[in-house]
């Protein structure tokens, strides 16, 4: 397995993040992150919702396009964490409370408008069962036509997968490639692992890191979070 501190402080930036697992004690862990390059996707904040959390902009005065950087990328439901990297959030929302799937829900979306990047939508849907990591990316340079990939994967101890937005830094940025990571799972004091994780993203690419564990997924929202904000100052 591949050490996950070592794995993303070796990348500029590899964008936003998802992260699920359990680590080595039985806690099941869950992660996401943003990172941002221009002035309009570094002025944000992850702040607190009754359902999960959604993206703010620090400084509203600064906010020149929200369409693809304020969502909801964390929504709990009754049919499981959701926790994406965009709108689609609701989208799986929808469609599994309709009593449809989580690839129903992902085929009828894209990768983001944003060529050249083309930035893949990554996506995970997590239940008592296991979780689905999803990737959705363009086929081609020139956008025209979606990849959509889908993992499925049972809780090991001390095992968790992590999937990224991209490879690493680019022009185009590269999209993400390959299965999902293995990573280790060893931590299980949430404050630590948050920091570590938190400074193991690029310094001047990070913004908002979003942590939580609980020891039940069958009632996941008993569990507790920590929420590391660039504008805030650290940690929540």
């Amino acid at each position: 397995m591949t050490d996950l501190y070592s794995y993303l402080s070796a990348r500029t930036y590899p964008g936003r993040g998802i992260l699920v697992g359990q680590n080595s004690e039985g806690r099941y862990v869950h992660a996401y992150w943003i990172m941002g390059r221009s002035e309009n996707s570094r002025n944000r904040i992850f702040v607190d919702e009754p359902d999960g959390i959604r993206t703010e902009a620090f400084d509203p005065s600064k906010l020149s396009d929200p369409s693809l950087i304020i969502y909801h990328p964390v929504r709990f439901t009754p049919q499981g964490l959701i926790i994406t990297n965009g709108d689609q959030t609701d989208t799986i929302r929808d469609f599994l409370a309709e009593g449809k799937s989580y690839e129903d829900a992902l085929r009828t979306r894209t990768f983001e408008p944003d060529g050249p990047n083309w930035t893949p939508r990554i996506s995970a849907h997590v239940t008592e069962e296991g979780f689905e990591l999803s990737i959705l990316k363009s086929g081609d340079a020139e956008g025209t036509w979606t990849k959509r990939q889908f993992f499925e994967y049972p809780f090991v101890k001390g095992k968790g997968y992590l999937i990224t937005t991209y490879q690493d830094n680019g022009s185009p940025l590269p999209s993400f490639a390959g299965e999902p990571v293995e990573v280790d799972l060893e931590e299980n004091d949430i404050e630590a692992f948050a920091k570590n994780l938190f400074e193991s993203l690029n310094e001047d690419n990070r913004i908002s890191l979003w942590v939580y564990m609980t020891d039940s997924e069958e009632k996941p929202t008993d569990g507790e979070y920590v929420i590391c904000n660039v504008h805030d100052g650290g940690e929540e």
